[in-house]
């Protein structure tokens, strides 16, 4: 007859193996979803965004430092998404200045 110990250490070893195969299917798994993720087209850029800056915020801005069209590739660091009315008010109330490169100013109707 196996003594306790024998016992726990074959018990052991089944919840090894059980562990081993649970493992390669979370393995399985996360690769069918990577396979499924890439196949997805990535969503559409916003249509406007805001980066923030990193000193201190200018009055009503939030920390706001310059308003992009969505897609621009000038739009590094931290941004948000923001409405047309929310870009709108920030170049013409809030003073955040316009990107220079794809003047989100001009394809919201706002003269220089």
């Amino acid at each position: 007859m196996p003594s306790h110990l024998d016992l726990l250490r074959f018990l052991e070893r089944v919840q090894l193996q059980q562990l081993d195969q649970t493992r390669r299917w979370i393995a399985a798994e996360e690769a069918r979803q990577a396979e499924i993720a890439a196949r997805q087209p990535p969503p559409p850029p916003p249509d406007w965004v805001i980066t923030a800056g990193r000193g201190p915020a200018l009055p009503g801005t939030a920390g706001a430092r310059t308003v992009h069209v969505g897609g621009c590739g000038m739009a590094h660091g931290t941004s948000r998404p923001v409405t047309r009315d929310q870009a709108l008010r920030a170049i013409t109330v809030e003073d955040v200045p316009p990107c220079q490169y794809c003047r989100p100013d001009s394809e919201l109707g706002v003269l220089d």
